[in-house]
């Protein structure tokens, strides 16, 4: 089987950011995959469970619902190994494309008050598992970066393995 290409990007020198995954062309329909990368891969502790489902219902629901990017919205959701998350939107763009709109999202999370959309029984499988203070942490911590992004922060480290 061909190892695909999350697996080549090397880990040892990613750092967090927000990278253009891959791009799909489906005839005229591009798909984008954003790779939101908010811990430095194998250096620092993944995000705690809770948090991370916090981040996904509160991210999932802001993009779902804005005026502009809704109807470009595929998928938002965490990655296995709890470092980021992938946005997939319609459309083919770049990096510097959605940092507006992810800085908007994540001034969102921080200031978010009230219940967690989506964090009741009837409409999640896991609705205890929750962390809404450690959610707004990694955001703001996240988000700072976003508001000044270096090349290593919006491009994939060249060499991959």
């Amino acid at each position: 089987m061909e190892r695909i290409a999350s697996f080549q990007v090397d880990h040892l020198r990613l750092k967090p950011g927000v990278f253009v995954s891959r791009k799909d062309q489906f005839k005229d329909l591009v798909l984008t995959t954003f790779d939101l990368r908010f811990k430095e891969p194998n250096k620092e502790p993944v995000m705690d469970q809770p948090a991370l489902h916090s981040i996904e219902h509160l991210c999932a629901t802001y993009l779902r619902s804005h005026k502009e990017w809704s109807s470009k919205v595929v998928y938002f959701g965490p990655m296995g190994c709890r470092t980021g998350f992938y946005l997939v939107l319609e459309g083919n763009y770049e990096s510097a494309n959605v940092l507006p709109l992810l800085i908007e999202m994540f001034d969102w999370v921080e200031k978010f008050e009230g219940a967690i959309p989506g964090a009741s029984p009837s409409e999640c499988g896991n609705w205890r598992d929750q962390n809404i203070d450690m959610a707004k942490w990694e955001c703001r911590k996240y988000n700072t970066m976003l508001k000044k992004p270096s090349k290593e922060n919006l491009e994939y480290p060249n060499e991959m393995v």
